[in-house]
């Protein structure tokens, strides 16, 4: 290390600023022709830009990066959308789960907090297949968590952390939890992992902050520039306050509101919360449901601070007096670029969605064919690790069939094939068409659970 630095290193904001001479250049430009020349760059990205543009040297030591400071350095991969827009390219990995000590840890005293409470968070520019001296950086970020995020983000720690106690880190999965997430981490060959609690072994896992929690915090830099240490305010469309966080989880506070209106008829719902079924809208039932859980705010609740940094869905469902459910489930228009472009399941869109958590908000008829629905039953839910396992399945058809320029409704999973999952147009005319990864436009197609998979979810966590 240089006994000059042109930053000083026990000040976050220093450092921060002096990150700044990083934007819009790589790694090449800052690095001696010596170490280019000795082959340099073998390293993880964050090493390369410590040694060459900090001019640290590197250490396996366990503290933040910048331990003066008391900050961690993060690089994270942007990619380019199909109008140029930058994205998230995958979840942010903070730390290893070292599963026979981490059950010894607080929050306030465990390696995560300590580490990622203050991260500089630089952005490059993913580009497959380039040398890394080459990624360009785009943005820096001095990032601190909001006091209720941090709220938020415990309560997940709490959660992993118990259920490892509890015997099943095999059995964690990142819809477990709403920001901070227990990612796999580690190659598929990778041996298991000893945990404490039982003699099961468990895949590595890592604590990370979910793609949708670090798509916020690149929509607002990219909306307000370079940031400063008060990172994110509390958005107008908070569903939750810090003052009830304190005291309950999120989805507690969110059910509790749900609990006076149980057995309520939908037409009573909507005189009493101020919505409006005059033309019986096709999203009445969301709407009313938003409403309860909004407090009678009246915004869409998948619109929401907190749903949006969690990947959270919320869906109505109507089940008819007879148990059956007529409609199918869908989701988001399959990206195919997104698609041709990934080869990993577990950076895919597709589990991002699927592995997030849910929030099924339940409106049962009481008579066959009356419609008179009321609201029945509201619950969370996170997609078993079984079903998980059918939906790689799912996803790796789907992209078969992109990648050989199959994509037609006769190569995919229709509703009819026994699967829980299947594929079906989704399009306003024959003239909305997608870009093909292959060349040329193509029909838009969209992911769907099957009507009878949504059934047995409602079935299985039926009061």
């Amino acid at each position: 290390m240089k006994d000059k630095l042109p930053y000083d290193k026990t000040s976050a904001e220093s450092i921060w600023q002096y990150s700044a001479g990083l934007l819009g250049h790589t790694l090449r430009e800052f690095a001696p022709v010596d170490y280019i020349e000795q082959g340099g760059g073998k390293g993880s990205l964050g090493q390369m830009v410590e040694e060459l543009y900090f001019q640290m040297e590197n250490n396996s030591r366990p503290e933040a990066d910048f331990a003066e400071a008391g900050m961690e350095l993060k690089c994270t991969p942007l990619k380019k959308g199909n109008k140029e827009q930058l994205l998230i390219k995958e979840r942010l990995v903070c730390n290893m789960i070292n599963y026979m000590e981490v059950v010894n840890e607080d929050f306030e005293h465990s390696h995560f907090y300590l580490k990622c409470q203050l991260m500089l968070l630089l952005f490059y520019l993913h580009i497959q297949g380039a040398d890394k001296l080459d990624l360009e950086f785009l943005i820096s970020i001095l990032w601190r968590f909001p006091a209720k995020d941090l709220e938020i983000i415990k309560k997940d720690y709490e959660t992993i952390i118990n259920k490892i106690k509890a015997g099943k880190a095999h059995e964690l999965s990142e819809g477990d939890t709403l920001y901070l997430g227990a990612c796999r981490k580690g190659q598929k060959d990778d041996a298991p992992r000893d945990q404490p609690f039982s003699s099961e072994k468990a895949v590595g896992r890592a604590f990370s902050l979910k793609p949708a929690y670090m798509r916020t915090i690149l929509e607002w830099a990219i909306k307000s520039g370079k940031n400063h240490l008060n990172s994110i305010q509390e958005e107008k469309s908070s569903l939750v306050s810090i003052r009830e966080l304190k005291t309950q989880s999120f989805e507690d506070i969110v059910l509790n509101r749900f609990q006076p209106f149980i057995g309520k008829p939908y037409k009573q719902l909507a005189k009493k919360l101020k919505v409006d079924i005059s033309n019986s809208p096709k999203n009445l039932f969301a709407t009313i449901a938003s409403a309860i859980a909004s407090k009678k705010e009246h915004f869409n609740v998948n619109k929401s601070d907190e749903f949006l940094k969690a990947g959270l869905t919320m869906k109505a469902i109507r089940v008819q007096a007879n148990g059956s459910i007529k409609e199918a489930m869908a989701f988001e228009n399959i990206d195919y670029q997104e698609v041709y472009d990934n080869d990993n399941w577990f950076d895919s869109r597709l589990y991002e969605i699927f592995s997030s958590r849910f929030m099924f908000v339940i409106f049962k008829e009481q008579t066959q064919g009356k419609g008179d629905y009321v609201l029945d039953n509201v619950f969370f839910w996170t997609m078993p690790q079984q079903d998980l396992a059918g939906a790689e399945e799912y996803w790796e058809h789907i992209r078969k069939n992109v990648l050989e320029n199959h994509i037609d409704h006769q190569y995919f999973w229709k509703a009819g094939d026994d699967k829980k999952f299947h594929v079906r147009p989704k399009a306003r005319d024959s003239r909305d068409l997608a870009d093909n990864p292959n060349g040329g436009k193509c029909k838009k197609f969209c992911y769907w659970f099957n009507n009878d998979y949504v059934r047995q979810i409602v079935k299985e966590n039926s009061k």
